[in-house]
């Protein structure tokens, strides 16, 4: 009796709350997430030029965050059809519309808030790219968690079929995501694959493997994968239906978000979590209701390919 009632007290916990609606809901992740790297193309897609602000310092974060606050405060941005979104510590340290943005996206959204974890990348080394040292890690899982954050997600990237270097990355990613597992966190494990890589299937061949003897090792943690949309329809259908995975997301990694849904909707149980085919064609220039209009048509568009 106890267990039962404990387990319904979970269950209403916010925790509870948005592992189930992780598990089940139909939709998919925004991924709100470039980081210092990769925002200032981020900003010039979006229609905002390098003379507006100053790389790496305040006046770029000010409006990057002022793209993702339009985003994540848009009428269509809601958790009927984005499951979660993923953001970047200085978007999680900061506030829309006056609440921290983890609360705001929870609270008045109903979006699940995850949170990037990685520091960027190494040089590439076996044809490979492994996360740069994390040093200050466990203090941020704790900001987050304190924050109302769910999880976190991490990049590494596979250029080429070199089975070492394939080893290392998921042995990294596994690594980090039992720290994050025990932090109370859920991790998103994202090893993607360069969609440019000439050994782009032997990649996925060696990838599978690696993560599923993993998968098998774990103890009691649960991960969530992300992962490249792969060239053979359904290749990741052992981790998909793996009972330590709670969903497998995927990247849209260049494809246009035409190619990228077109892709997507043939993958049974694999869900988008899309970053630049989620904000293809919107710009700071448009009217509110030109965005919004804009914004909604992809988010349906992402939607329906995460669904089918």
């Amino acid at each position: 009796k106890n267990h039962i009632n404990r387990g319904i007290a979970i269950m209403t916990t916010d925790f509870g709350m948005q592992m189930e609606k992780v598990m089940k809901a139909e939709g998919f992740l925004a991924a709100l997430d470039q980081s210092g790297g990769s925002t200032p193309k981020a900003l010039r897609l979006y229609g905002v030029s390098d003379d507006d602000y100053v790389a790496g310092e305040e006046t770029m974060y000010d409006m990057v965050h002022e793209m993702r606050s339009r985003i994540m405060t848009s009428p269509g941005f809601t958790g009927d059809r984005v499951v979660g979104a993923i953001l970047f510590e200085n978007t999680m340290d900061r506030k829309v519309l006056d609440m921290p943005t983890a609360e705001y996206l929870w609270k008045k959204k109903n979006v699940v808030p995850f949170l990037k974890v990685d520091k960027g990348l190494m040089p590439e080394e076996h044809g490979a790219q492994l996360m740069k040292p994390m040093p200050a890690l466990d203090e941020l899982l704790e900001r987050a968690k304190q924050a109302g954050v769910f999880g976190t997600k991490m990049r590494s990237v596979i250029k080429m079929a070199d089975p070492y270097g394939v080893k290392a990355v998921v042995d990294q990613q596994f690594d980090i995501a039992k720290r994050i597992f025990a932090a109370g966190l859920i991790p998103i494990i994202e090893p993607e694959i360069d969609i440019a890589s000439p050994e782009k299937d032997e990649c996925e061949a060696l990838l599978k493997a690696n993560i599923l003897m993993h998968l098998d090792r774990l103890d009691g943690e649960k991960v969530m994968l992300k992962l490249t949309l792969p060239t053979v329809d359904n290749h990741y259908k052992e981790c998909i239906d793996h009972p330590k995975v709670i969903r497998v997301v995927a990247l849209s990694g260049g494809y246009s978000r035409q190619v990228a849904n077109e892709k997507l909707s043939k993958q049974q149980g694999m869900i988008a979590s899309f970053s630049r085919a989620l904000t293809e064609g919107l710009t700071h220039q448009m009217t509110d209701d030109e965005f919004n209009s804009k914004l909604d048509d992809a988010i349906g568009s992402i939607f329906e390919a995460s669904k089918a």
